[in-house]
């Protein structure tokens, strides 16, 4: 996984490595720009005589863009460096590289307006603004973002696309947005999140020979998820395995209209790799169940044609909690009364390791001790909507700071928390936080999050722990969605389609064939 920066948390990197390890600042910006033009090579495909414009800006980001220039120019590229800037407002490091740029000969323009393009580039580079910039851009540096944006060919921008704020992903004006964005060392909140992450394009590390001891001892807590982790976490199934051993899961879902989170939470078990997947629901509901599942064993209780749960259930549900391994509890139970009290009942006497889903989780707005106190480790799996009822924090709060946000009642309530959006926040009660790298906008689609419940309840039954249950359990529903959108496109994928393609997911990470 790669640690995820803020901007005052990446730039106290830089000066760890400049300051206290001795690394010149000029070494890392060479590494920069060099990493840079490998990307736009790559672009180009074959530089030489290829028209490229660089963009710059006063401060190291253009410093960068100088190093591109030169290592650009130096593999037969035709290249054009416009600076932003006055020469006299450029310092330090990035003043080394321009000299050097110059002392080659090679020509560079200070504007103060933007001069007619005569000739369309083969690839523009952003190197005007980096991650230090917030709010809005205004002047030349908004008249370049849409020439720029305007001229109809691929876009590299170097760190950071400028516009985008590197702590949130907001964008308050105009913003370049990229093709690929080469950003260094490690990535920055604001490349993943919406709407910046849409600028982004394609997101590229560069090594710039950061030592990883650095990275490990300014260490943010927050880490973009990837394949390799979610792989080596994964349970691994013996050769002698046998189904009691491997996972028993007790779901307890469905009401009157919502059979369909029912049916995909409970099935999402089984394929997920559990063993035995149980599936309480209201009595007059079982039929209907009965007649759509096939491998899930369907327990129905009693609700005396109510089509919904109630405190009375409660005796019988402990009956069938004692031997199992997990509950899943909330997918369509709706929010009556009487199933709210049902849900009391099972936060306060239950000790079973939880995920809590849905109206389970509507259910508890107000009454949040429930989970501060649960006996046993609970997953929670909000979306932005259901997080706002729970915390009384506006929607709009929430999505500002996804990060915090999770963070702060992961710890508070003692908890997991899976905040699912674009992308979504896993939160340990650590403090750690994890942003996940899967997963599509073709998966805003209903019962999609009743799926990514059984998926978590199925690896947490595996013997995973809670946090590493709920981290793997996001990748692979988003891999599943990634997978299902490139079979069926993302307009039209349905929840069952993330669900069909969970067993593919799992297998191209763990390779599990004979």
């Amino acid at each position: 996984m790669k640690t995820v920066f803020t901007a005052k948390e990446m730039a106290g990197v830089d000066s760890y490595a400049i300051n206290d390890l001795g690394i010149p600042g000029l070494i890392l910006m060479e590494n920069a720009g060099r990493g840079v033009a490998d990307i736009a090579r790559q672009m180009l495909k074959q530089p030489n005589g290829k028209l490229v414009h660089i963009y710059c800006g006063a401060g190291n980001n253009g410093g960068d863009g100088y190093v591109v220039a030169r290592h650009l120019f130096n593999h037969g590229a035709r290249v054009r460096v416009l600076i932003l800037a006055a020469a006299e407002k450029i310092a330090g490091d990035a003043r080394v590289n321009l000299d050097v740029l110059q002392s080659m000969g090679r020509p560079v323009e200070f504007i103060t307006n933007l001069p007619p393009i005569d000739e369309k580039p083969d690839l523009i580079i952003d190197a005007m603004l980096g991650t230090g910039v917030k709010g809005a851009l205004r002047g030349l540096y908004a008249q370049a973002a849409d020439a720029i944006n305007a001229a109809g060919c691929p876009i590299l921008a170097v760190d950071i696309p400028s516009g985008v704020n590197a702590d949130t992903g907001r964008v308050a004006g105009p913003a370049v947005h990229a093709a690929i964005t080469a950003t260094m060392a490690a990535p920055k909140r604001g490349l993943l999140f919406s709407p910046g992450r849409e600028c982004v394009g394609r997101l590229e590390i560069i090594d710039i020979s950061m030592p990883p001891s650095v990275i490990e001892k300014l260490d943010s807590k927050v880490s973009l998820v990837d394949a390799a982790f979610v792989k080596n976490t994964l349970p691994r199934r013996a050769a002698d395995a046998f189904k009691n051993r491997v996972g028993l899961v007790q779901v307890i879902a469905g009401a009157t209209g919502f059979t369909g989170a029912a049916f995909l939470a409970s099935t999402a078990v089984m394929r997920s790799g559990a063993g035995l997947s149980y599936l309480a629901v209201p009595k007059s509901l079982n039929a209907i169940l009965e007649n759509k599942l096939t491998e899930v064993i369907t327990l129905p209780i009693d609700d005396k044609e109510t089509g919904c749960f109630s405190k009375a259930n409660a005796p019988a549900l402990f009956d069938h909690l004692q031997d199992k391994d997990v509950v899943a509890l909330g997918p369509g139970i709706g929010r009556a009364l009487q199933t709210g009290a049902l849900v009391h009942e099972l936060l306060t006497s239950m000790d079973k390791p939880l995920v809590l889903d849905a109206d389970g989780l509507n259910l508890c707005a107000g009454h949040t001790e429930l989970i501060e106190h649960y006996a046993g480790d609970v997953i929670l799996t909000p979306h932005v909507g259901e997080l706002s009822r729970l915390t009384g924090l506006s929607t709009h709060d929430i999505i500002g700071d996804p990060i915090a946000c999770a963070r702060r009642y992961a710890q508070q309530w003692r908890c997991c928390i899976v905040l699912k959006g674009a992308p979504t926040v896993i939160a340990a009660p650590s403090g750690r936080v994890y942003i996940n790298s899967t997963g599509n906008a073709g998966m805003a689609t209903a019962g999609s999050g009743d799926v990514l419940t059984g998926i978590v309840a199925g690896l947490r039954a595996q013997g995973m722990t809670a946090e590493y249950a709920a981290v793997a359990g996001v990748y692979v529903h988003g891999l599943a969605g990634d997978l299902a959108a490139a079979e069926h496109g993302m307009m039209g994928m349905t929840a069952g389609d993330i669900l069909q393609k969970t067993p593919g997911a799992l297998k191209r990470l763990t390779g599990d064939v004979l």
